[in-house]
């Protein structure tokens, strides 16, 4: 099927087939059927056939193999996926607005279209409950061509977009197979469980184009609770890779529900602390990878958390560091990215994170970073979640650090006194608040304003 609409500019080579490998392969499934990669081109043509003319599609779907249709059906017609920030209704507004010449697209009321999400009047493409199927030839784009636009989360400043061509997205889908590969059996195809949304990057790189684009099949639903993960887990095949985040991952380990076998783990989003990725291993009898990347970069390291703090750099990928953060150079990408993270090189393509720019604090002449703290406060025996951050009042010019955390088993007196055994004075955090839980978006982060307001509620307060 030609492109009806397309903006691409730079001259285009052979489009690519999408997607890769063989049409009988397993794409994608869950308790009850498995796709094949032919049927999947079916439903992608059939729904590419049925789209506006447009320039960009706000893809809102929350099943993951809709969303990978539509997200194919989009790049197939030669059209833009714009993947917001959120999915509520300011970001999506705000998206649309940077793109007068788009249309949103969903599957339903997890797309938020019956909550008031989406602008009144604005064109929406509903997939019916029943995908339909049309017959044609291989689905092909050009490697050049934008096939998503992705924002930064904003937890440091305005969400910024950053433009995806298919062959970005084909050389970080071939370092990520190399870097997990090993977990399983040679000339076997995984199959992925994720638990993150697939709008978000990291999202992509490991739920949508690792099946659009390599020998692998993903689990088309987002578990969430515990029992949703081990029924996903058992729902596929071996060899099983669980696509996470730290959150996730820690509410799985301490539920002790049965766990199928697996071949790996992969978390990212926020810091993984070694204990709990110790831990996972020992639960789940597998490695737990832990991946650091950005939207602006994709995926560009990797690292066993369980045996050691130091990152590993995917082949090709060069880090120097810089004196307000990072800038990272990868095959593939028009223009190395400045980072706002401060590293440390450890020769080898190995380096280590001291965090970032911004998280670097100075206290009566000494040094510390709000992810290292965090860390600390995680790793107390009985807490459950946590973060430690600045507030936004000055006092004495010295911005006070402060913390909230979630734990069923101590309060804030036993939380202080276990960091003074692993903090400088000068760091404890004044306020700590213990709450009954963290306010983490579907990716795992914190929005600041959230947090905010958390330490001002505390556990039980009225209004939180």
């Amino acid at each position: 099927m030609s492109a009806a609409i397309g903006h691409h500019t730079a001259p285009m080579h052979a489009p690519s087939p999408l997607p890769t490998g063989d049409g009988a392969r397993a794409f994608a499934f869950d308790g009850a059927h498995v796709v094949s990669a032919a049927a999947f081109a079916g439903h992608v043509r059939a729904l590419a056939a049925r789209l506006p003319r447009a320039g960009f599609a706000v893809n809102l779907c929350e099943d993951r193999y809709r969303f990978l249709v539509a997200f194919c059906a989009v790049a197939v017609r030669g059209q833009v996926n714009l993947l917001p920030p959120t999915r509520t209704r300011a970001a999506i507004d705000e998206v649309r607005a940077r793109h007068p010449d788009s249309y949103c697209i969903g599957d339903g009321e997890a797309c938020g279209c019956d909550a008031g999400l989406l602008p009144s009047g604005s064109h929406f493409v509903h997939l019916p409950q029943r995908l339909p199927w049309l017959d044609g030839p291989p689905l092909r784009v050009p490697d050049e061509a934008v096939v998503a636009i992705g924002f930064t989360s904003g937890s440091t400043g305005t969400p910024m977009p950053h433009a995806k061509t298919l062959g970005a997205l084909r050389a970080s889908t071939a370092r990520n197979l190399a870097a997990l590969e090993s977990l399983w059996p040679a000339g076997m195809q995984p199959q992925v469980v994720a638990t993150v949304p697939p709008q978000h990057m990291y999202g992509i790189e490991m739920s949508v184009v690792l099946p659009l684009l390599g020998p692998v099949a993903v689990h088309r639903g987002r578990p969430f609770f515990p029992e949703d993960i081990a029924r996903a887990l058992h729902e596929a095949a071996a060899p099983r890779l669980l696509v996470t985040t730290p959150v996730h991952l820690r509410a799985l380990v301490g539920s002790g529900v049965a766990l199928p076998p697996m071949a790996g783990i992969v978390s990212a989003t926020a810091p993984l602390p070694q204990a709990l990725a110790a831990e996972a291993e020992a639960r789940c009898g597998c490695e737990v990878r832990e991946t650091f990347g950005s939207t602006e970069t994709c995926i560009i390291a990797s690292r066993r958390t369980a045996l050691g703090e130091a990152w590993r750099l995917f082949p090709g990928v060069r880090l120097e560091p810089r004196p307000d953060g990072s800038l990272v150079t990868v095959p593939g990408l028009p223009a190395p990215v400045l980072l706002a993270d401060v590293v440390e090189l450890r020769g080898e393509g190995r380096f280590e994170l001291r965090g970032r720019q911004a998280d670097l604090l100075e206290i009566a002449g000494k040094r510390a970073s709000l992810a290292d703290l965090t860390r600390r406060l995680l790793e107390v025996p009985g807490v459950d979640d946590g973060a430690v951050f600045q507030l936004d009042d000055e006092r004495a010019g010295v911005r006070r650090v402060a913390a909230v955390y979630a734990s069923a088993t101590l309060d804030e007196q036993a939380v202080r006194e276990a960091l003074r055994r692993s903090i400088d004075p000068a760091f404890l955090p004044r306020p700590l608040r213990r709450v009954a839980a963290l306010p983490r978006n579907d990716t795992g982060k914190l929005p600041r304003a959230a947090l905010l307001r958390l330490l001002h509620c505390g556990e039980d307060r009225a209004g939180c």
